[in-house]
């Protein structure tokens, strides 16, 4: 094995060797630069992770027009989409991590587009496999998975407005919790659940075998691990806002909580052992997670009480219907009483108490 390995490794310096040289001969000259420093980032090597000098190279075209980022991003794209090495592979995505993390608006905002054709960045790495040795093999169950996990990054950033653990997003970060206090209700809800679902998939991480203690893989786990604090840091706030407008929520919110905090509380032990940092911060977001569960189980009997009430209200006001008056009929829409006044639909609101008890 050891002797395939080295093979393969030799092999793969040969590639690099030979790919670099084929850019010097085939490339534009406006754009050599750009090829070389992505070759050289993206090496077929599994022990050693991109160069930060070579990722500094490659972040700086974003530093120019957007006509070159653009460039730059698609370039990295068909690296990554072409490629069948699993090193190769998870290099390019902690490229793109790097980008999120501190490239220029210019770089982050072609990226947040590709592809130009549909404005949606899907990686489509769900089938990569790498069955070379072992190794690769294992590495393989990472590219899909991280490239998943990039894929809820970049749709997180457009919830939130945002990259997460963003040096370019720092100033708005300092006024995030007056910015959470003006959102509504729905937009609240809207950013904790993405916020799950991002936890949801860094909770998905593949267990290692072969690749314990591998470069690559504390690489990506480093990343994750500060985006997974920011995140942290992110739904603390939002939580704070919520359990500050409990009594506001109307019933059909509460159900959405109510579920979105029963799929965090679900991924909470893989969570934990992510980052042994903050951990006042964890503890008491956990602490906060318990006790809204319990808050907005009352707000759930007392939704499901005036349900009840209001369908009874209802049977009373069909029976005494006449010709002129109007009947309520099976899918109207009923006012609650509720802290914002909501109108809702009966049967949805009973399908939505069925599906949080499904939750609870």
């Amino acid at each position: 094995m050891g002797r395939m390995t080295n093979l393969r490794d030799f092999i793969g310096i040969i590639k690099d060797k030979a790919s670099q040289s084929k850019a010097a001969l085939l490339s534009n000259p406006k754009t050599l630069s750009l090829h070389l420093a992505l070759l050289r980032a993206t090496t077929h090597d599994p022990f050693t992770a991109p160069d930060p000098r070579h990722l500094a190279a490659l972040l700086s075209f974003g530093d120019s027009s957007r006509a070159t980022a653009s460039t730059a991003i698609g370039a990295l794209m068909e690296r990554l989409q072409t490629t069948r090495d699993a090193s190769v592979a998870i290099k390019c995505l902690i490229t793109v991590h790097h980008i999120i993390k501190r490239g220029s608006f210019i770089l982050q905002d072609q990226l947040s587009v590709y592809p130009p054709t549909g404005g949606r960045n899907y990686l489509k790495l769900s089938n990569f496999r790498d069955n070379s040795t072992p190794l690769t093999w294992e590495l393989s169950s990472w590219v899909r998975w991280y490239a998943l996990y990039l894929e809820n990054l970049l749709s997180n950033s457009r919830v939130l407005g945002f990259f997460l653990c963003s040096t370019s997003s720092s100033v708005d970060k300092d006024k995030e919790e007056e910015k959470v206090s003006l959102l509504t209700n729905n937009e609240l809800l809207k950013e904790i659940n993405s916020l799950v679902n991002l936890l949801a998939q860094i909770s998905e991480r593949p267990n290692s075998l072969h690749a314990n203690g591998n470069i690559l893989m504390d690489e990506v786990l480093g990343l994750v691990g500060e985006d997974y604090l920011s995140s942290i840091n992110e739904v603390s706030i939002r939580i704070s806002e919520l359990r500050d407008r409990l009594s506001c929520l109307s019933y059909l919110d509460s159900v959405e909580l109510a579920c979105a905090l029963k799929r965090l509380e679900d991924c909470k032990e893989r969570l934990l052992s992510i980052a042994q940092r903050k951990k006042v911060l964890i503890e008491t977001l956990w602490g906060s997670i318990s006790e809204i569960k319990e808050q907005v189980g009352n707000i759930k009997m007392h939704g499901e009480e005036r349900r009840l009430l209001t369908m009874g209200s209802s049977n009373k006001a069909s029976k005494q219907a006449r010709f002129g008056e109007r009947v309520l009929k099976h899918g109207d829409s009923v006012k609650f009483s509720s802290g914002r006044f909501l109108s809702f639909n009966i049967n949805s609101s009973f399908r939505s108490y069925e599906s949080v008890e499904s939750c609870a």
